[in-house]
């Protein structure tokens, strides 16, 4: 009895590994078939795959939209060999079984991410005929084998056999990662398409969408964390659209980021972002305890420690400059969970290894603002989704609601302390400086006690708060927040206005003669 030729299906988009990949199938005995690119690909590396047109008898057409759209390729991954009518049917047909099937689908992501994609770009990486043969080779996981990653690859061929076939159980697991695979790739046409800005009265959406009707969100684990807030919660980072985290991120040193981590990270950063001059940030639990700006990086971080010492200790610092030995020298001389920075000299490398256990983390500026997109709150009933807080209102197009008018010293200050305060949980204060804070009142259910807090801050950390300017996430619904700051000494108050007794809070600053600015827009942080 002759022995059956076992047959791989190779079509991919990704073909990271395809080579090696496909020579180790023919060495375990293996046809392979393949199509447009994938095929002249393998050719040129010296393989000799089968054209899918030759098995199905069908050119290509359409100018390759249709290639594998064919009975003689779906029979094969649909027939359930098991069934003597299928196997029949097929021999009546002349169709060959296939047990592998590999195809990973057009770059439909990466297309519509380039800055100048048009419309007939998107639509035509819009894949149809990998997505098929993905579906239905992971239906039928009992007899073939689908894959769509190529890290999957070296697990495939150590546990195939004579058959063709590995364990069932990779079978299913190779299975569920496919149709994960065409779920996510769905997802982001329909997202596109969702999105679509007209480009003629035809694509005009049907109604004015604030936010898409449905929301949809794929995402694929890339690294199981020890533990999440707590030791007793699980956790895991979990890659959204395709946005790798090394694409942008390099961790030099340190201990593995734990959830914690992640979540500061991700405050300190986008704090960080928002200056202009060299600036560093030291935050603790998503609060930003100590920010401030100097030419030399080193002064910024002293004084950003200084707002806060005792909080500072095992904080989240970041630095939108290059860290330099000194900078280095001086973030060792206390405990700290992770510096993130744009660039390390050398020289700061070799400090930061004397702590092994400190988390050295690069990251890239961002050329043109970091992301906006949406935040997304899990209820036990559904989800909020909301734009990101990215609305910094300029100086320019505040409005002076005060008899008097700020000096160019607090104008410098307000600036800073606007700047700094939507980075800090609600309620809200900020005192700063032109060059930094000077005390941080965070996360009070009352304003008041947020005021008096960012005082008693400043005091401890030694830093004159007379003088210095005032900021509040949300309006004043009281005067009460204003008669504090004056008896501190706080000479400039911004805030957003809005308030029922804003008019009360106006007098309260007049009386005591200080420049109040309002910017109509809310910075609420939960």
């Amino acid at each position: 009895m002759a022995t059956q030729v076992k047959r791989a299906l190779i079509s991919v988009s990704d073909k990271a590994g395809i080579e090696d990949f496909a020579r180790a199938l023919v060495d375990k005995g293996f046809e392979i078939l393949s199509s447009g690119g994938t095929f002249r690909h393998l050719q040129n590396a010296g393989l000799s795959p089968v054209k899918v047109a030759d098995v199905t008898e069908f050119p290509e057409i359409l100018g390759g939209r249709v290639k594998t759209l064919h009975p003689r390729i779906h029979g094969a991954l649909l027939a359930r060999y098991e069934l003597d009518e299928h196997r029949q049917e097929l021999a009546n047909h002349n169709i060959q079984p296939i047990q592998v099937v590999v195809v990973n689908l057009y770059p439909f992501a990466k297309t519509i991410a380039k800055p100048d994609v048009t419309l007939a770009d998107a639509i035509e990486n819009i894949d149809i005929g990998g997505p098929t043969m993905v579906r239905a080779t992971a239906k039928n996981f009992k007899h073939l084998s689908i894959l769509t990653d190529p890290a999957d690859y070296p697990r495939f061929l150590e546990e195939v056999d004579a058959s063709g076939l590995p364990s069932l159980a990779l079978r299913l697991h190779l299975a569920q990662k496919a149709f994960q695979h065409t779920f996510a790739y769905d997802l982001k046409i329909a997202d596109y398409l969702d999105g679509l800005q007209a480009q003629d009265d035809q694509l005009s959406p049907l109604e004015d969408q604030v936010l898409p009707p449905t929301f949809r969100m794929s995402a694929a684990r890339e690294e199981v964390l020890r533990y999440g807030e707590n030791p007793h919660q699980r956790a895991a980072f979990y890659r959204v659209d395709g946005a790798a985290m090394p694409d942008y991120m390099t961790q030099h040193q340190g201990k593995q980021m734990s959830y914690n981590n992640l979540v500061d990270m991700e405050a300190a950063w986008r704090c960080v972002c928002d200056f202009e001059r060299p600036t560093a940030v030291v935050v603790k639990h998503t609060n930003p305890c100590g920010v401030a700006c100097h030419d030399e990086l080193e002064q910024a971080f002293r004084r950003a420690r200084q707002v806060d010492a005792t909080s500072s200790f095992g904080g989240v610092i970041a630095f939108n400059r290059e860290v330099d030995e000194a900078t280095a020298a001086a973030v060792n001389e206390q405990f700290a969970e992770l510096v993130i920075a744009p660039a390390f000299s050398e020289a700061a490398r070799k400090k930061f290894k004397r702590k092994k256990n400190l988390r050295v983390l690069q990251i890239t500026l961002p050329e043109s603002g970091l992301p906006q997109g949406l935040e997304v709150k899990r209820l036990d009933h559904g989800l909020l989704v909301q734009d990101k807080d990215t609305v910094r209102i300029p100086f320019g197009d505040w409005k002076l609601v005060s008899e008097r008018k700020p000096t160019d010293e607090e104008r410098a200050a307000l600036i800073m302390a606007w700047t700094i305060v939507p980075h800090v949980k609600s309620n809200a204060i900020v005192y700063a400086d032109a060059d930094g804070a000077v005390g941080i009142g965070a996360g009070q259910m009352s304003r008041v006690d947020s005021s008096k807090i960012g005082i008693s801050k400043a005091a401890e950390a030694e830093l004159a708060i007379q003088g210095s300017a005032m900021a509040s996430d949300a309006f004043f619904p009281f005067r009460d927040s204003v008669d504090a700051a004056a008896a501190a000494g706080i000479t400039a108050i911004v805030e957003p206005g809005g308030s029922i007794r804003d008019e009360e809070v106006i007098a309260a600053a007049n009386e005591h003669g200080i420049a109040l600015f309002f910017t109509g827009t809310r910075h609420f942080k939960h």
